[in-house]
């Protein structure tokens, strides 16, 4: 468990800007085990494996290549983002141990607002029936991960129409309160932190 995890709930900031705050948080010399919850104005994001084939009609949306795992996404208002920038060596955890961790943990929260999900074998995700809710992209450098997991909460889903998400073809996604029309996004954001106090 960690002692000092922090949560920072952060409103809608500038994806490169994100970036280059994790890039520096994760290379301080007194690094502080930190949660970060944002929102992003509309962006395509490209992981280091991702192929730009999949960016089907770019529109007006800019594009930027992140170094996060995965393929292509999207992000936008209305989906909440969360950071993970965690000493994973302290935690004693694999880098597929994070993933996994991070994964239960939104299975978790489905599972607290009554919306059934499953994961796809060699998709990571989160997906209810074959529609994906949750996208995870992390990086690991010097045993510290940052990055995270994008969550569709109340959004545009329309972009995802542009791309092929993660790069899979026609691959449909959903978001929150579509399935679960109660939940406020204070209320979304007290249990994530309520269930992550938990995990980590």
């Amino acid at each position: 468990m960690l002692e000092d995890l922090t949560f920072k709930s952060l409103g809608l900031v500038n994806y490169h800007e994100t970036m280059d705050l994790m890039r520096s948080h994760v290379k301080e010399e007194n690094f502080s085990n930190e949660i970060w919850l944002l929102e992003h104005p509309p962006i395509f994001t490209l992981g280091t494996a991702a192929d730009k084939k999949h960016i089907l009609n770019v529109k007006d949306i800019p594009i930027v290549q992140s170094d996060r795992g995965g393929e292509v996404t999207y992000h936008g208002p209305g989906q909440l983002v969360i950071y993970f920038l965690l000493d994973i060596k302290k935690l004693k955890f694999s880098p597929n141990k994070l993933v996994s961790t991070i994964q239960n943990f939104v299975k978790d929260l489905l599972h607290e607002l009554s919306i059934d999900c499953n994961f796809i074998e060699g998709a990571p995700g989160v997906y209810v029936d074959k529609k994906k809710i949750a996208s995870i992209g992390l990086r690991i450098s010097k045993g510290k991960s940052y990055h995270g997991i994008s969550l569709n909460f109340d959004m545009d889903l329309s972009p995802f129409k542009q791309i092929n998400p993660c790069g899979y073809e026609g691959l449909e996604v959903t978001k929150i309160k579509d399935l679960n029309k109660d939940i406020s996004k204070l209320q979304l954001e007290k249990l994530i932190i309520d269930l992550l106090r938990k995990i980590f």
